[in-house]
């Protein structure tokens, strides 16, 4: 087997050690499976308005120049990951998430007393909302209302098949309230435009 020399943080932060007027913060996430190695090295405060392919490893802060993200990983992302990241991008439009591993969050909710719930994770700003290689789980993390709160006018982009298997075949009512706030959908994979689906998605005049 190949060995992957991955550098440490405390390596990266050393060799910008002579930027004394500038935090540095770095993050360093590595892929085993496909063997990609994302590192994140930027200047605090972030002025750039993306950031892209960022993992659990992700540092926090807050980011309020930043209009579009992406989210990729070979582990889950939680619930928990989710909502700091709506906190530390609150002025985020575009989000694209990527991660074909199951969440945890369901059996944690099954140990919880039935009279706590998770905190609601607030898109405030998001315009566009992108699913193409996710698990089902994270649609349904996204689309029920009890756990996002999307705001109106929505574009969705998303793969046919988890998008079914989400919805129960466009029958789950806990999602008519967010699949209501979308006026664009782009769906890939052939699927059969059917009056159920028409009436899942009211406001959406093409698919």
């Amino acid at each position: 087997d190949q060995l992957i020399n991955v550098p440490l943080n405390e390596d990266i932060k050393y060799s910008f050690r002579n930027f004394q007027n500038n935090q540095i913060i770095s993050s360093v996430d590595y892929f085993s499976q496909t063997e990609l190695l994302y590192c994140h090295v930027y200047s605090y405060p972030y002025i750039w308005t993306f950031y892209h392919n960022i993992g659990n490893n992700f540092p926090g802060g807050l980011f309020k120049c930043v209009r579009q993200i992406s989210l990729c990983d070979e582990r889950p992302f939680e619930h928990e990951f989710f909502l700091r990241i709506s906190q530390s991008f609150p002025l985020m439009k575009k989000l694209s998430v990527s991660n074909l591993k199951r969440p945890k969050y369901k059996q944690h909710r099954k140990l919880k007393n039935k009279n706590e719930d998770f905190s609601i994770i607030k898109y405030h700003h998001l315009t566009e909302l992108e699913l193409t290689i996710v698990h089902k789980d994270y649609v349904e993390l996204f689309l029920d209302h009890r756990r996002t709160c999307l705001p109106n006018n929505i574009f969705l982009i998303i793969d046919y098949r988890p998008l079914r298997k989400a919805t129960h075949n466009f029958n789950r009512e806990v999602m008519r309230i967010n699949c209501a706030k979308l006026i664009r959908l782009s769906i890939y994979d052939e699927f059969e435009i059917s009056q159920q689906l028409k009436n899942y998605f009211p406001h959406v005049t093409q698919f």
